[in-house]
């Protein structure tokens, strides 16, 4: 593992920021005290910076030894924001804030790009601009889509953008990028059935929408079986089910919500549809009717393939080939995806590591993201930081394209 010697050097001293930073997480657009935080760390390095971006994101600037003369800009991507999620951690850098939690590694992700910050600072032997995006409100709330509306592309102009994310269960030196969708498009639904209630013990008085709402979640799993093709991914969970309020009465309404996953639009297109159809068609049906609701969330991530190659061979220099796997796509969810369908890019994982790191008492192994016992493996930070450096250098030293 070919690691940058200043970036070891300093692992530490970045460990005890993301620790500061675990110990007070902030919700998505309330990541005051994170952007106080690393706004005082690049300020600290005489980075210059942009402040304020989709409502809390900070955007460093680093200009190469040309002074960004050349025009080429290459964009660095760490989300800020915590899980609304009690922590069962008791370690000394557990949350202060009950409710609240770095769940997901957010925490890392930013020290990670702190650390490339600070050695990109101090050495700046390359020609370009790395832009270094610290984004709010992945979690929910479109941060990449906030910071993108506010003119993060317009203001720093940059040829391409890449991402990254830790992921538990590998071991710590082993990396995975791929070509494609690597995370689903999220998407959520409503579904109010309306029937018509009365007595539990004379259904034949009432138009029962719980029975509506059984054969209506059964009828959804026929658009995955039926409706696309084998091969396309699609995922169509009902997660919610809210009716009545008495054993003996038949509600007038019954309420379904849930989730829908793809990794094209397509698709998306065609369970959107299918689904109103059929709440619409089944209902009446019945004698029902239905409110119909449908929720478009985040986009598919979806890497382009000259830059997920790039990133492989950068991987493979610092990690050797055998530690760069493919990127087994994930119906997860990314708002990293915006900034995709805006520039070239891509978005890749690093493994957090087989459990080793964690305080012992919730279970051996390792610990997956949105987990109450989760945190992040510092271990990663120098290889993150060297990864982003690497990267970031030799995309501005390769040839630009035509």
């Amino acid at each position: 593992m070919k690691l940058i010697d200043s970036i070891l050097t300093q692992a530490a001293s970045i460990a005890s920021v993301r620790r500061d930073i675990h110990a007070h997480p902030e919700l998505c657009f309330e990541e005051l005290r994170t952007a106080e935080l690393v706004a005082e760390q690049l300020s600290s390095w005489g980075i210059e910076m942009h402040r304020g971006m989709g409502t809390t994101g900070v955007v460093g600037i680093i200009h190469g030894r040309d002074g960004g003369a050349c025009g080429r800009g290459i964009g660095l991507r760490a989300d800020m924001d915590a899980l609304p999620m009690q922590e069962f951690n008791q370690f000394a850098h557990a949350s202060t804030a009950p409710g609240k939690m770095h769940a997901c590694g957010h925490d890392g992700h930013t020290a990670m790009l702190l650390a490339a910050a600070q050695h990109l600072a101090k050495n700046r032997d390359f020609d370009g601009t790395v832009y270094l995006i610290f984004q709010p409100a992945e979690e929910g709330g479109g941060g990449a889509r906030e910071m993108i509306k506010d003119g993060l592309f317009d203001k720093f102009p940059m040829q391409a953008v890449f991402g990254m994310h830790n992921w538990p269960g590998a071991p710590v030196g082993t990396f995975a990028v791929s070509a494609g969708p690597v995370m689903a498009s999220s998407n959520e639904f409503k579904i109010t059935i309306r029937g018509k209630g009365a007595h539990a013990a004379l259904p034949h008085n009432g138009i029962d929408p719980v029975l509506v709402a059984c054969q209506l979640v059964q009828a959804f799993q026929t658009i995955i079986t039926r409706n696309k093709k084998p091969v396309d991914a699609g995922v169509i969970s009902v997660t919610m089910i809210h009716a009545g309020e008495a054993t003996n009465v038949i509600p007038d309404t019954c309420e379904l919500q849930g989730t829908v996953r793809t990794f094209s639009v397509e698709v998306l297109d065609m369970i959107e549809a299918r689904m109103q159809a059929l709440t619409e068609q089944l209902c009446a049906g019945f004698g029902a009717s239905a409110d119909f609701a449908f929720s478009r969330n985040y986009p598919p991530t979806i890497n382009s393939a000259a830059e997920a190659d790039f990133a492989r061979k950068v991987m493979t220099g610092i990690v050797g080939a055998d530690q760069v796997l493919m990127q087994e796509p994930t119906m997860g969810a990314e708002d990293f995806a915006y900034m995709l369908q805006a520039k070239p890019g891509a978005y890749c994982f690093i493994s957090n590591g087989d459990g080793a790191h964690r305080e012992m008492g919730h279970g051996g192994g390792p610990c997956m993201l949105h987990n109450p016992s989760y945190d992040f493996n510092d271990d990663l930070i120098p290889l993150g930081g060297t990864y982003w450096v690497e990267l970031a250098t030799q995309w501005l030293a390769a040839p630009a394209k035509a």
